[in-house]
């Protein structure tokens, strides 16, 4: 039995080293807090270790697969000969360890936080047990993340695999199936066609990124035809069947899909199960930890952060609310980011970059005639010409009010997200964003030109 008696204190006891975890723990020491750090695996999580960053640097080695495919029209005689996955591997590994060598020297370098190794179960409501020691906290921030989710009766192993799977093949497969088509999903399918395999889509739902406006929808699916990946939306998966040769997927109503291999992604769950949540009172649905807006659990000095609260489960989201959460405790009294004001990427081919409410939130929330749209073509984009890529940006705003929703379609436009969240968080008018200067000729200008028309003066249309 641990000794409680003589446990170490903290003024912040976490669980869970991810983003949110380790955010909340920077934040604290800079506000002259003691942290105690429990991670059972490596500091960064799966944001870092085997989501985040990992998937972007394949789709790095994907971008420059198909440029090479591409150059002669550019005047650049290239060719691509081959994928050498063994040295995309290194490459990926390379940029996370890297960026954990970083971390680990960011977190031993503030003195205030100590790092404890190994897996911890809470047990009441100032302590966490940590292989049989126990350790108390004033204030407890719960940040336990994610794993990637399968279906009912759906077992993972042999061809048909998780994410965490497909980040470490060592090979390239001719076909693959890819079980949802979220944002993981059609991430892989990009990397996937781009290294030269025949992808396949399965969506239960009516559309490929169904949680995105209509009208993205419309252009991703379009760009999805054109290079030639397939999905089969609005029929749900029933059953696989794998031998030495592939995949047999079957859906409800009976049509069938074979490949090399099966690619679940179909989300991510909350990591709470067995951990002494609920035997401490917290209030749990479908695993989630309920929070109030402040991120509290209404059980003592308990916080949860991250993946394990319900809603988008992002990154930077997990940064942000451990951000909140070590000011709260401190008082500094944080502003609260609704989700919907939390800017999302889609880092496919091409890519979506949104932020606030769709077209159809934006009516449900504030009525139908309350709601104008505007949208500006990146044909009209002198540098998205010259990159090749098409697309659009579409302005939600309420009728004589702000911007209350940015969502934009094509190759790079996640970097255009960062004016894109300041325009709708600080509540900009077409107006105030149509008098700012947007460098020419930059795919920004875009985002300039589109407010420009919804403030009805446009340049170029």
């Amino acid at each position: 039995m641990a000794d409680q008696a003589t446990a170490q204190e903290f003024d912040i006891l976490v669980l869970g080293g991810g983003s949110g975890g380790y955010a909340t723990a920077l934040r604290a020491v800079q506000l002259g807090l003691t942290v105690g750090l429990i991670e059972k695996g490596k500091l960064g999580g799966t944001c870092l270790h085997n989501g985040c960053i990992p998937t972007k640097a394949l789709l790095h080695s994907a971008e420059l697969a198909d440029h090479a495919r591409d150059s002669a029209k550019y005047g650049v005689n290239v060719s691509l000969d081959s994928i050498d996955i063994s040295t995309v591997n290194s490459y990926k590994d390379g940029i996370i360890a890297g960026k954990y060598k970083g971390l680990q020297g960011l977190i031993k370098s503030k003195k205030a936080i100590t790092v404890i190794e190994g897996e911890g179960k809470l047990q009441g409501t100032d302590t966490v047990v940590v292989n049989g020691t126990a350790y108390k906290g004033k204030n407890i921030v719960l940040a336990t993340g994610s794993y990637s989710r399968t279906l009912p009766g759906l077992e993972i192993g042999g061809k048909v695999i998780t994410s965490d799977e497909a980040l470490t093949m060592d090979f390239i497969p001719k076909s693959a199936i890819i079980l949802g088509g979220g944002v993981i999903g059609v991430e892989f399918a990009s990397v996937w066609k781009s290294f030269g395999v025949d992808v396949t889509i399965i969506e239960g739902l009516p559309s490929l990124v169904p949680n995105e406006d209509a009208t993205i929808v419309k252009n991703f699916e379009r760009a999805f035809k054109k290079r030639g990946i397939r999905f089969s939306t609005g029929t749900f998966f029933q059953g696989v069947e794998q031998n030495n040769d592939g995949v047999k997927v079957t859906l409800v109503d009976g049509k069938t899909f074979e490949a090399d291999l099966m690619l679940v992604a179909v989300g991510r769950g909350p990591v709470t199960a067995n951990l002494g949540y609920e035997e401490a009172g917290l209030t749990i649905d479908r695993g989630f930890v309920i929070t109030n807006e402040r991120l509290h659990t209404g059980v003592g000095n308990i916080y949860a952060v991250g993946d394990i609260v319900p809603g988008v489960q992002l990154a930077h989201r997990g940064y942000q609310q451990g951000i909140f959460v070590a000011e709260e405790i401190a008082g500094l009294k944080p502003v609260v980011v609704e989700d919907v004001n939390i800017p999302k990427v889609t880092y496919s081919e091409p890519e979506i970059a949104t932020v606030g409410y769709t077209e159809k939130a934006a009516k449900a929330k504030f009525g139908d005639d309350q709601i104008e749209t505007q949208e500006y073509n990146l044909a009209g984009n002198g540098k998205s010409s010259i990159l090749g890529t098409s697309g659009l940006v579409k302005l939600v705003r309420q009728k004589d009010g702000p911007v209350v929703g940015v969502h934009m379609i094509g190759s790079r436009m996640g970097e255009q997200i960062g004016e894109a969240q300041l325009i709708v968080n600080w509540e900009a008018y077409p107006e105030d964003v149509a008098q700012l200067v947007h460098a020419h000729p930059t795919q920004n200008e875009a985002l300039g030109e589109a407010h420009l028309a919804l403030a009805g003066k446009p340049l170029h249309g």
